[in-house]
């Protein structure tokens, strides 16, 4: 007699994904993802305890994927030897090609985290450790900006992060999330362009410091 299948969170966590890209982010209940599972609604509140969970574990995995294949990109292009700065350059590119290669590989995470807003998946039932979480792939981000910030110009201020997000998530949001399709070679080829001519110039020079002003708030 063939042993029962066992599901994995992994399996009610694709199933997340797959309704929210595919039908809506309203689309996605306990009811929706157990009859596409075939597990028992009372399973599924075993293992997240909420919806509001089930959800903000979904869009945190796919975050973590994204952050773990761009951070990655990053630190390889970094590791080649020769001018700082031209690997700096290539470090830049290659995060802001990230999309493309996160597209091809996790194809549901990539449209749930790039092209679903979170705000309207996720609500404040969110259980407070998995918006912990969430909240700190945020601040990953954010210093990933710095971090090129710093290795590109010496500098972290709000003016020059700035420029890192334009090319990081400015750029490859207007040339490579458009429709459904994952983006070609020659939309990446463009992007790589727009990118290197970013960087060519210069960011503006850093306003003066004040009192009570952080990067974060620079930035936003």
């Amino acid at each position: 007699m063939p042993r029962p299948r066992i599901h994995s969170v992994d399996d009610l966590l694709d199933a997340t994904e797959r309704i929210a890209v595919e039908d809506g982010p309203a689309a996605v209940t306990v009811r929706a993802v157990s009859q596409v599972t075939g597990i028992s609604n009372g399973a599924i509140y075993h293992a997240f305890g909420s919806r509001g969970e089930m959800v903000g574990r979904a869009w945190l995995r796919a975050a973590q994927r994204f952050l773990d294949m761009q951070c990655g990109a990053v630190d390889e292009a970094l590791a080649v030897s020769g001018p700082v700065e031209a690997a700096a350059v290539n470090a830049v590119v290659a995060a802001a090609d990230t999309p493309a290669v996160f597209a091809e590989r996790f194809p549901e995470s990539s449209r749930l985290v790039l092209g679903v807003r979170r705000e309207d998946l996720i609500g404040p039932d969110v259980p407070q450790g998995v918006a912990a979480a969430i909240a700190s792939a945020d601040e990953v981000l954010v210093a990933l900006f710095i971090r090129l910030s710093r290795v590109l110009w010496g500098r972290e201020d709000g003016r020059a992060v700035q420029v890192i997000e334009d090319c990081i998530v400015g750029l490859p949001s207007g040339l490579l999330l458009r429709g459904r399709r994952p983006p070609d070679a020659a939309t990446r080829s463009r992007l790589e362009a727009a990118v290197r001519a970013v960087l060519a110039i210069d960011p503006p020079p850093a306003r003066p410091k004040t009192k009570g002003t952080n990067m974060k708030g620079n930035m936003r």
